[in-house]
């Protein structure tokens, strides 16, 4: 397989070196996954945002390499799933093994009826290089070199103080978006930090160049005879690049272990003496769950790892930064369209900041069963992995990571309740404030729900539930309403869609009348079975905060 060759971007003299004060509605500081999700989100709803990277390349090494179903969902809307897909390695079966043998395997993703996988193992390198590709078909002003070393913040915007190779120049912002990752240069430089916890423990990643016949799974270690006492994952990805973890423990010294010396031997002990590989990259981490107290200071606005950092084992770390930009984006074109007020930003901060507590809490509960505090903890989890051999109960207690899923913001003051008592209630349960759920349909514009909701407000209905005339008085509201009808006669206005297999009504609990109500972030935030209009404008009002609630 060919390498990638990492493309250096040439700097570009920027135009505000011939007119300072230049002011731009959205500035977003960080080239990484998130701030590029970011800016092609608000390219696409007709912003013209300018991105900062002090940085003239992507990424090195295999970094993020697990995006989750939902990330890959929102690339969908964003036009560059579809790279992503055929370059990864799709998997959602993965193996646990405690000393030499198996304890048990699991399923992501068992049911049928999904467009996406469970999972798509895809070097950042590469994730990095499909966006950036697609800001450029958007026309994003992606500036390489440009290191911002000055930040003025105030209550109508930013001022932006950028050393380029020849020299600094000034822009101002009225919103600024950080995404420069876990050691933020702007957080930094506004004197904020993060809390949390650092973990006494390190980890080895080596990326390997080899052909094996291993299965494309997630399989991780415990106390295994190669490695005794610690634990090792081990992921594909593409290109036949083999991802490997390897605990350390924290008196390891960290410039040592990243050495061939150090790092081959334990690889001959994993994979036998006659295996075939090359050193492709190699680093040394430690465990940390952190957070800032707020995501949103003024008009400046905190997104991915410059907001919260997570331990990496169940890959929270990426798919949650994108799922901050996914729920930034809209938010921010409303405020700037002047068709939501600015205190819609708040509920930015008032939801990522629980889905990142959520985070922080599932990857502390990881680390602990993984690196065991005391020699009780080890027995506790020693007993836990033999007994989840047999037992399925026992099985539920494992913890290599609790893998990535989507944030629920079932607190969400955005989030009308519900009214209507009869929908089902459990685990899958399509309550407000929770994701779409795909499923295979039929119509014009695609095979997928969710190529009909998202990117603005959308109402599914089953059934002729709205007529054209009360249609059209949504579709040409203050806050314009798509409106997608599963089944039933033809009405005006309205896009039509079948559901010949039935496995949208049973995921989303529908019968005749049933509606559902999706933000422009495909999060359900009203359902009725039997709706009215004017219920319909006051949630569309609440999911805006243009209602008196706020």
């Amino acid at each position: 397989m060919p390498r990638y060759v990492h493309q250096v971007f040439p700097y570009r003299r920027p135009p505000e070196f011939a007119r300072e004060g230049t002011r731009h509605p959205v500035v977003v500081v960080g080239a990484g996954p998130v701030g590029l999700v970011a800016a092609i989100d608000l390219a696409q709803r007709g912003h013209k945002p300018i991105v900062l990277d002090e940085d003239s390349r992507v990424s090195t090494g295999s970094r993020a390499i697990c995006y989750a179903k939902r990330t890959l969902e929102i690339l969908d809307r964003l036009g560059c799933a579809e790279s992503v897909v055929a370059k990864g390695v799709q998997w959602s079966v993965g193996r646990v093994f405690f000393r030499d043998a198996l304890a048990y395997r699991f399923d992501l993703l068992a049911e049928r009826g999904h467009r996406r996988p469970a999972f798509v193992n895809l070097q950042q390198y590469y994730f990095e290089h499909y966006l950036v590709e697609r800001a450029r078909e958007l026309g994003v002003d992606v500036r390489w070199q440009q290191k911002v070393v000055g930040v003025r913040p105030g209550h109508m915007g930013a001022g932006l103080d950028i050393e380029t190779p020849e020299g600094g120049y000034r822009i101002d912002a009225d919103w600024l978006v950080v995404a420069d990752g876990a050691r933020s240069g702007v957080r930094g430089l506004l004197g904020l930090d993060t809390e949390g916890q650092v973990f006494r423990d390190r980890f080895l990643i080596a990326d390997i160049r080899m052909t094996s016949s291993f299965p494309t799974e997630r399989w991780f270690w415990f106390d295994p005879p190669f490695h005794p006492g610690q634990s090792v994952l081990l992921h594909r990805q593409g290109d036949d690049i083999w991802r490997i973890d390897f605990q350390l423990g924290w008196d390891a010294d960290p410039e040592l272990e990243k050495s061939a010396q150090r790092i081959i031997p334990r690889l001959r002990a994993m994979l036998g003496p006659d295996a075939q590989f090359e050193l492709e990259w190699a680093s040394v981490y430690t465990f940390q769950c952190r957070r800032m107290q707020h995501f949103r200071h003024e008009r400046v606005i905190f997104c991915g790892d410059a907001a919260h950092v997570v331990s990496p084992f169940g890959a929270r770390g990426a798919n949650s930064g994108v799922q901050d930009a996914d729920n930034l984006a809209w938010k921010l074109d409303f405020v700037i369209r002047g068709i939501a007020p600015e205190r819609l930003i708040d509920t930015y901060d008032h939801e990522r900041v629980l889905a990142a507590d959520e985070n922080i809490l599932q990857s502390t509960r990881s680390t602990d069963f993984i690196t065991p505090k005391s020699a009780i903890s080890r027995v506790f989890r020693d007993a836990v992995l033999e007994l989840a051999r047999d037992h399925a109960f026992a099985r539920r207690l494992v913890n290599s990571g609790r893998l990535s899923v989507p944030a629920v913001h079932v607190s969400s003051p955005l989030s009308t309740p519900d009214v209507d008592g009869e929908f089902a209630t459990g685990r899958n349960a399509m309550v407000p404030g929770t994701p779409a759920l795909d499923a295979p349909v039929h119509g014009s514009c695609g095979s997928w729900l969710l190529e009909y909701i998202g990117g603005e407000f959308t109402l599914l209905t089953f059934g002729a539930t709205i007529d054209a005339t009360d249609a059209q008085r949504l579709a040409e509201g203050a806050i314009p309403l798509r409106i997608v009808q599963v089944g039933g006669a033809a009405v005006a206005g309205v896009v039509r869609i079948e559901d010949h297999e039935g496995l949208l009504a049973r995921r989303y609990d529908a019968h005749e009348n049933t509606c559902y109500l999706f933000r422009p972030d495909q999060h359900v935030c009203a359902r009725w079975r039997n709706p009215e209009v004017a219920r319909i404008e006051a949630a569309i009002a609440r999911a805006t905060a243009n209602d008196r609630l706020f």
